[in-house]
């Protein structure tokens, strides 16, 4: 872990924190997560932010939205173009009866502490679109930005990109075939994606039912056609996960590759063309170098949860919710990745 001041949650403070997305501006690391009380997916949650200059030192959290009557919103991720922030709000209304379903709105900031009144994330038509955005948006090397929504009605995960270097307008749905499943969720859901060395993209995913491994998805186009998602041979944990490239292509993915929904260990698998994954570094482990969970809450478990990644300056930093109740991350120096 990252040196600096740790704060562990007292008891006036939230105990369940969760969906911990990291992203650089003007030379500053923000950290954005959802927080409640006690209890995931709780009436009062709400999404957080906390800004560094050194990815140790931390200010204190500040409330992106507020407790609302007529759902939640949780984090959903961020993006910029250099010159404005972009923080991803997914909004979930209560819907007692139907599927759970939801769409994602966005505020911006040009000073990462002022922010504009939320807007609806469009496509190219103008419309917003119908779906919770994946944490996961970054660019390819030519500046498509590439994540997936999870589409109304229910949650059916889809990729999408945009050419709008602003990440909020002009989102356009890539055509790929969602494998057969029962009820209102696809069963590949919150993916990652990185490049190969041949241009072509691969969008990994949550398997739903319970494999314990990864299903996988290819566009040979830039993202608007995706071969049908298969099965690959790499353990998980039937949880979210990161994936991208690093500076000079090394692909990367990070999991739990526990086999099973144990959350611990978390470890980065590396390639140097994105075909084969042949090196790996543990980042965190069970045992007593997890610590542990202070305080009850509904589905709270023990473990590193949901992990996202970015670079910044010399390091690839991964942040993750421990027992879902800790605000954590990792710092790995590049240098320490790459191929010889």
């Amino acid at each position: 872990r990252a040196g600096g001041r740790e704060r562990a949650p007292g008891d006036g403070d939230n105990k369940y924190n969760h969906g911990v997305v990291l992203f650089p501006f003007k030379g500053m690391l923000y950290a954005q997560w959802q927080s409640a009380s006690a209890d995931e997916d709780a009436a009062d949650t709400q999404v957080f932010y906390s800004r560094s200059t050194d990815g140790m030192e931390w200010g204190r959290p500040i409330a992106l939205t507020e407790k609302w009557a007529g759902g939640i919103k949780t984090s959903g991720g961020w993006w910029s173009d250099g010159d404005t922030l972009v923080a991803y709000i997914c909004v979930w209304p209560h819907n007692a009866h139907g599927p759970k379903e939801g769409y994602t709105k966005y505020m911006t900031s040009t000073d990462g502490l002022h922010w504009a009144a939320p807007k609806p994330v469009t496509d190219t038509g103008g419309l917003p679109v119908a779906g919770i955005i994946e944490q996961d948006v970054h660019a390819l090397p030519e500046g498509r930005l590439i994540t997936a929504f999870h589409l109304q009605p229910g949650l059916w995960a889809r990729p999408f990109y945009t050419d709008s270097p602003l990440g909020v307008t002009g989102w356009v749905a890539g055509a790929m075939q969602n494998l057969p499943t029962s009820g209102s969720m696809s069963r590949e859901i919150e993916p990652g994606w990185f490049y190969r060395k041949d241009g072509a993209i691969v969008m990994v995913f949550r398997d739903q039912h319970s494999t314990f491994k990864k299903l996988a998805s290819v566009s040979r186009d830039g993202g608007s056609g995706w071969t049908t998602p298969a099965l690959i041979d790499t353990p998980d944990s039937r949880a979210k996960q990161s994936a991208g490239n690093l500076p000079d292509g090394t692909a990367f993915m990070v999991n739990n590759p526990s086999g099973n929904k144990n959350r611990f260990p978390l470890v980065i698998t590396l390639s140097r063309d994105g075909f084969v994954f042949d090196k790996a570094f543990l980042l965190r482990s069970g045992g007593q170098e997890l610590q542990p969970m202070r305080y009850p809450g509904k589905y709270k478990r023990a473990g590193y949860s949901y992990p996202k990644s970015v670079v910044w300056g010399d390091y690839l930093y991964v942040s993750y919710a421990t027992n879902k109740e800790d605000v954590e991350l990792t710092r790995l120096p590049i240098a320490g990745l790459l191929y010889k």
